[in-house]
């Protein structure tokens, strides 16, 4: 979601004239999108405030937008007083501050009719991207803003306010401009995407907005992320089975596979019920493509959590096998449940021994995963050129690369796999593309 924050900032900015720097010292504008999902975030982004008030006090000039989950939907004096030489302060998502802080400053200094009609077109429509550094395949695209679930950990709901889905002409209007300006894919966001248009009080949901979405010519690919094991229905997936370009790659998170941690943490199953949901996931997409794919999060040390509880959740991930598994040492954030009424009791040493123990296993079953696509060829949608070689995605979303004089990026095509690691496989460009189905696991 900040991706799509900071890029929808940046295309503001070049709407108005601005040009990207990859140096600080020598911008017009900084804008520091932050998260405060763990500590280490927050940490990061007030470090970087250090660094903006160096180059403020060398160019008074320099306009600082502080932006997203640092400041939060409500009105932060606390953090205005502590850094009064921030300019603007933003909401997650609301880039509004920041054109209207920009558009007056300019405006003041430039009388120029057209100067002003450009800014104008801002006005309607602040959120609508328009990508103009061009050669983006893949691009996010925020469909529901917010989050009302309030899990006991996650601070999100805090700081990026209620459930809020957008309206469906909005984001097909918005996937439409995407596809006209090259893009290929788009993946679909929101803290709980299944929840889409529930909201909204007209019917929609986020199969039907993915039935619109599969008409848009020229768009090949399309996601979602995340998903959340209580609302993922089966008209979802469904609708990813029958539609041709919806990939077949589920992310559902567990967070934990203890009753009573789930329980604690607020996120309203358990985990028979996970296992029998990961298992309806591969029966009905399997018959789209035989090995769908299927990432969950996992947190560990969770307040009270103990060897044995983690053990289930470590019995889970072996049991079932996932393709990715996103980890995370508990961290206690500042106005949540598990903040105010819990003791953060697991060391941190212990924390980062069971995060090993999950990595190293996940890895293991990752390599054995992706080691049933060597020989086989697959489809890939060329992203960009990294170190030299060619980086495209599977539609499981796996990483591959291949090596290739030719201008890809965009193009999808058979690329037959060679090698395989945990987190990424290396491939030949083909002429000929082989149906490829992986083993059922």
């Amino acid at each position: 979601m900040n991706v799509a924050d900071s890029q929808r900032a940046a295309s503001a900015l070049e709407h108005l004239g601005y040009e990207s720097t990859s140096h600080a010292e020598l911008a017009d504008v900084i804008v520091l999108n932050t998260c405060v999902v763990r500590q280490s975030a927050e940490d990061k982004a007030y470090s970087h405030l250090g660094e903006m008030r160096r180059l403020k006090s060398k160019n008074p000039k320099l306009v600082i937008n502080l932006m997203g989950c640092l400041v939060g939907v409500k009105n932060n004096a606390l953090l205005r007083k502590r850094f009064p030489f921030v300019d603007v302060f933003s909401a997650p998502s609301d880039i509004a501050p920041l054109i209207t802080y920009l558009t007056q400053e300019e405006t003041r200094a430039v009388e120029d009719s057209q100067l002003n009609k450009r800014y104008s077109l801002m006005d309607e429509e602040l959120i609508l991207p328009l990508y103009q550094r061009g050669n983006l395949v893949s691009a996010f695209v925020p469909i529901v803003l917010g989050c009302s679930h309030a899990c006991t950990f996650c601070i999100i709901p805090y700081r990026r306010g209620v459930e809020r889905s957008r309206p469906v002409r909005d984001i097909l209007a918005e996937a439409r401009a995407l596809v006209n300006q090259g893009v290929k894919e788009i993946t679909l966001l929101g803290q709980i995407v299944d929840r889409y248009g529930k909201d909204l009080g007209d019917g929609m949901s986020l199969a039907g907005l993915l039935y619109q979405l599969q008409e848009i010519d020229e768009l090949q690919r399309i996601r979602f992320l995340t998903s959340h094991p209580s609302y993922l229905s089966d008209e979802l997936l469904d609708a990813v089975a029958e539609l041709p370009k919806v990939m077949p790659h589920i992310e559902v998170p567990i967070q934990a596979g203890d009753d009573e941690i789930l329980t604690a943490m607020r996120r309203g199953y358990t985990a028979e019920e996970y296992r029998r949901l990961i298992e309806k996931i591969r029966q009905k997409l399997n018959r789209k493509l035989p090995g769908v794919s299927i990432a969950t999060d996992i947190i560990v040390g969770f307040p009270g959590e103990s060897e044995q509880q983690f053990q289930r959740t470590y019995d889970l991930l072996e049991d079932l096998r996932l393709d990715v598994a996103h980890l995370a040492r508990y961290s206690p954030r500042p106005g949540t449940v598990s903040a105010r009424n819990m003791d953060d009791d697991v060391p941190e040493k212990e924390k980062m021994g069971r995060f090993r123990q999950l990595e190293d296993l996940q890895k293991q079953i990752t390599s054995e995963i992706n080691a049933q696509y060597l020989g086989k060829t697959v489809e890939i949608l060329f992203e960009e050129k990294a170190r030299g070689r060619w980086m495209g995605r599977t539609p499981t979303n796996k990483i591959v690369f291949a090596e290739s004089d030719q201008e890809l990026i965009g193009k999808i095509l058979p690329v037959t796999i060679t090698w395989s690691g945990p987190w990424s496989m290396q491939g030949r460009i083909t002429s000929e593309v082989t149906m490829f189905t992986m083993p059922l696991r």
